[in-house]
Order: structure tokens, then C-alpha cells, then sequence
């Protein structure tokens, strides 16, 4: 497998493994359902996150596309990068209390609440590495081209790979949805929930640290 291809296979696997994080929102998907005892109302809760969360993606990844206009300072810019990521790692296993204001959000505003907790827990500071990555496997004669035509190009990688990202997130947090609303109901989230708070912090200083690793 190509280095692109294995990329691009990161981003989508990273989407899948934040959709099945209950901490990016699907259980708050299932209890307005129940709620409002209907799966039209599961598929609009669904549809909130996804809008938040594909904000929250390219609120991040967009900043990072206008710097790589920067082509000489590409090599700083991803071991920047890769550092921040590996430090908010650290940090969300020295510090693991949720974040207050995510409680204050009301469930009638799920898609600010989406955006709010992927920013929150650094969903989209983990996707930054893997798409400076893709960014470095696209042949562009960087000294020659305009900086506007580099701009346009890392611009449209940071839009797909945010949109890549967020439909795998919505896909597997969807189905996890889909089947505790139908089947499971309530009882089985409340005896099965998983806590993925010290795996979370150990794949962002895993993601950086492969970066920062693949970098030199």
C-alpha cells in the first residue's frame, strides 16, 4: 500500500474510531429517540453531530492548510504540530475531568455541542498530522507554483479529509445508535458503557508521535 493510500486509510479508520467513542455523541443521539420516541428524530440527532463535528474538522485543518503556502517551512510546521498533538495527549491523561461547559449545552442544540466536544477533546488537533502527511505525498513543484494554486490544493486535501472523516464517524456512531434504539435500549448502554478517556490520550500522543517520527 501506498504511503497516500495508507494516509487516507488513517483518516477514515480515525473517524470510525471517534464514532464509536461515546464521548463524540452518540448515546446523546439515542436519548433524544427515546426521548421523543422516534428514528426520524435519531437520524436529525445523527445529522446535528456530523454538522458539528465537520465544523470542528475543518475549524482546525484549514488554519494548517493556509500555512503550508509556507512551502520551506513545511518540515517546522508538521513538527509543530505533531508536538501540540502529543501534548494535549499528555495532558488529557494528567487531567482526566470532562470538560464543565459540554454539561451546559442544551440536547436541543446537539450540532454546537458536537463541535464544542470535538474541539474540547482534540478530535480534529489528531487528523493534523495525517494531513500534513497527505499534503507531503502530493507531487507539486512547490517553488514554482503560485501560492494561491497551493493554497487551492491543500485547501480541497482539508476539505475531504474532514468529510471523509466526519461521514466514517457518523457511519459507525450511527450503527451503534441504530442498534441500542432498536435492540439494545437503554439498559445495555448503562451496563456496557466503556470509558475510552485513557485510550483517547494515548492514541493522540501515538498519532503525534508517529508524525513527528515519519517527519525526520
Amino acid at each position: 500500500m501506498s504511503t497516500a493510500a495508507a494516509l487516507w486509510w488513517a483518516v477514515a479508520l480515525s473517524g470510525v474510531y471517534h464514532g464509536v467513542n461515546p464521548g463524540m455523541g452518540w448515546p446523546l443521539a439515542v436519548s433524544a429517540a427515546l426521548m421523543e420516541k422516534g428514528r426520524g428524530r435519531l437520524l436529525k440527532a445523527l445529522a446535528a453531530l456530523a454538522v458539528g463535528h465537520l465544523i470542528a474538522m475543518a475549524a482546525i485543518l484549514f488554519p494548517f492548510s493556509a500555512l503550508m503556502v509556507l512551502a520551506e517551512w513545511q518540515h517546522e510546521i508538521q513538527v509543530g504540530a505533531s508536538l501540540l498533538v502529543i501534548a494535549l495527549g499528555l495532558y488529557l491523561l494528567v487531567n482526566r475531568r470532562h470538560p464543565r461547559f459540554l454539561a451546559r449545552v442544551p440536547p436541543s442544540r446537539l450540532a454546537l455541542w458536537s463541535f464544542l466536544a470535538a474541539m474540547a477533546h482534540g478530535a480534529g488537533l489528531m487528523l493534523v498530522p495525517i494531513y500534513l502527511g497527505i499534503c507531503r505525498t502530493v507531487e507539486t513543484d512547490a517553488g514554482h507554483a503560485a501560492a494561491d494554486t497551493l493554497m487551492r490544493g491543500d485547501a480541497t486535501i482539508a476539505t475531504a479529509v474532514a468529510v471523509l472523516h466526519t461521514l466514517a464517524m457518523t457511519l459507525s456512531g450511527g450503527l451503534l445508535a441504530a442498534g441500542v434504539y432498536g435492540w439494545l435500549g437503554l439498559k445495555f448502554l448503562s451496563r456496557s458503557w466503556f470509558n475510552l478517556d485513557i485510550v483517547w490520550a494515548l492514541s493522540l500522543v501515538l498519532v503525534g508521535g508517529l508524525s513527528l517520527w515519519a517527519v525526520h
